[in-house]
């Protein structure tokens, strides 16, 4: 299950993610926004985060104008490791490294097909299980 959600600023790209994923066949959870109305993105945020951290759902993507937001209020979250990716390299070496289990797109950055060839990238690479990034990622989580 991929946990979805964005602000104002994200919610056509998240929109658009939706049909993406119905497409492929993978389940998700939209937590929100649901149109496009200002408002604040941790409200948010926050629940998909939570839902990642806990195990309810397996990764999440998170949108907004510029992703930094969206990162920024994630990665405060214990357990998550989210990475903001506008090409196709980030996105990969995110997964293979950091075995990074959000991935934040800025809608305002990075257009429609590269943020599909991002996702699409960022579900499908496994994490590389190398001791290296295993002793990196233990330090970041409990030093």
């Amino acid at each position: 299950m991929i946990a979805l959600a964005s602000d104002h600023g994200g919610y056509d790209l998240k929109e658009t993610v939706k049909k993406y994923l119905e497409e492929k066949g993978l389940e998700y959870k939209d937590f929100g926004c649901y149109n496009k109305e200002s408002c604040d993105y941790p409200d948010f945020i926050k629940p998909a985060t939570k839902a990642v951290a806990e195990g309810t759902c397996d990764r999440g993507i998170i949108i907004c104008t510029t992703g930094i937001g969206v990162s920024i209020c994630a990665n405060k979250v214990p357990g998550i490791r989210c990475a903001l990716c506008g090409d196709l390299v980030s996105a990969k070496l995110t997964r293979l490294h950091n075995d990074a289990n959000m991935l934040s797109i800025g809608a305002g950055i990075t257009g429609e097909f590269v943020a599909l060839d991002i996702i699409d990238v960022f579900l499908n690479t496994p994490f590389s299980e190398d001791e290296r990034h295993k002793r990196r990622i233990h330090k970041i989580e409990n030093d």
